[in-house]
């Protein structure tokens, strides 16, 4: 059994899959340092988790008592954001590529630090057990520099600024759901759709653009980010409110819930009131305007797909952008595609491991 991790920095969440890939289990600690919720499977229980350590502590506790006991897993498998220019594939979890994680901290330091103590967190829990990480970022690692380079002087090149691209572990996920349903074109154009929205250009199954950047705030509007906006819009609040309070606003106060008061495309489609939908037209518009952006990345169009939450569940969205695309290729199919990051994780581990003798 493969334990796949995701540590947020308020919670832990677990999937366990067979070697066949088969999921079994899904849990998570939710409100870590206050009192959050317990989940495995169906059971559930209010718990009150002081740190990683306690969460993770509670939930090998629980797949224990439910028949999958720590010393009976193969691996755990962590989801770590950002893995910067190096980490571009998986990786076993030793002390050369804790140090490469650490070192992405500045790149990431809403995500890479949760991912940390959630890794050293099991390290202590489960010292015997072997560990991997996959990152998000590794799968936009062919994306070409003409791509990935911002006109920036060099030293600040240099120093890590360029675009990097998010949610690669969705969109390789989605490129070998197709691939393996023999529906993989050469030219994809990728939605993942949820409270963090991206969309890609997939060549062959290699990502060749992405509307994310150096961070995931760029690109489509979002559920409380931004996407895009001018660099000296961004100084010129900074100069009144401080970075601080910059950076959480364009993170979690802005999109959809600063243009309609919510974040929750379901309860926007539910309303009939001109700011939703205004903030409904603004979402799609921005998918459609840069989405185009990347088929022309592409060369042209062969077929569309979506994933994530609102990409799976929002037919109103996707057949909005789809019509707003049809004209780069009205015969493009669209497919839509569970959201399977945790399963890309757990098949990223893999095959990395030994095979059994």
């Amino acid at each position: 059994m493969i334990l796949v991790v995701n540590a947020g920095s308020s919670s832990v969440k677990v999937a366990l899959f067979t070697p066949t890939l088969r999921e079994v289990l899904r849990g998570s600690v939710t409100e870590i340092g206050a009192t959050g919720e317990l989940t495995l499977g169906p059971a559930r229980q209010p718990v009150r988790a002081t740190d990683h350590g306690a969460a993770l502590a509670y939930l090998l506790a629980m797949l224990a008592a439910s028949g999958h006991p720590a010393q009976n897993l193969t691996a755990a498998a962590h989801r770590v954001v950002h893995g910067g220019a190096t980490l571009t594939a998986p990786r076993f979890l030793d002390d050369a590529t804790l140090a490469e994680i650490e070192a992405c901290v500045p790149l990431a330091p809403l995500h890479n630090p949760a991912n940390l103590q959630g890794i050293r967190a099991l390290q202590r829990l489960a010292p015997d057990l072997p560990q991997v990480a996959s990152f998000d970022t590794a799968f936009h690692s062919t994306v070409p520099p003409v791509e990935s380079t911002y006109a920036l002087p060099a030293p600040l090149r240099d120093g890590g600024l360029r675009r990097y691209g998010f949610h690669g572990l969705s969109y390789a996920a989605l490129a070998s759901h197709l691939r393996d349903r023999n529906e993989l074109p050469r030219r994809l154009l990728a939605f993942h759709l949820g409270n963090g929205a991206s969309a890609c250009a997939l060549l062959d199954g290699a990502s060749v653009a992405t509307t994310m950047g150096y961070s995931p705030l760029d690109g489509l509007v979002m559920g409380t980010r931004t996407g895009s906006i001018d660099g000296m819009a961004v100084l010129a609040i900074a100069r009144t409110q401080g970075i601080e309070a910059t950076e959480t606003l364009l993170n979690r106060a802005s999109g959809l819930k600063a243009l309609a008061g919510t974040s929750d495309m379901r309860t926007l489609l539910a309303r009939d009131d001109a700011e939703a939908r205004f903030a409904i037209d603004h979402f799609c518009h921005w998918a459609i305007r840069q989405g185009a952006g990347l088929a022309a990345a592409l060369g042209g169009l062969d077929a569309l797909a979506f994933t994530g939450g609102i990409g799976e569940n929002a037919t109103p969205i996707r057949t909005r952008i789809a019509q707003g695309l049809a004209f780069l290729n009205p015969q493009a199919p669209t497919h839509v595609v569970p959201a399977q990051e945790e399963r890309q994780i757990a098949a990223d581990a893999s095959a990395l491991l030994p095979l059994p003798s």
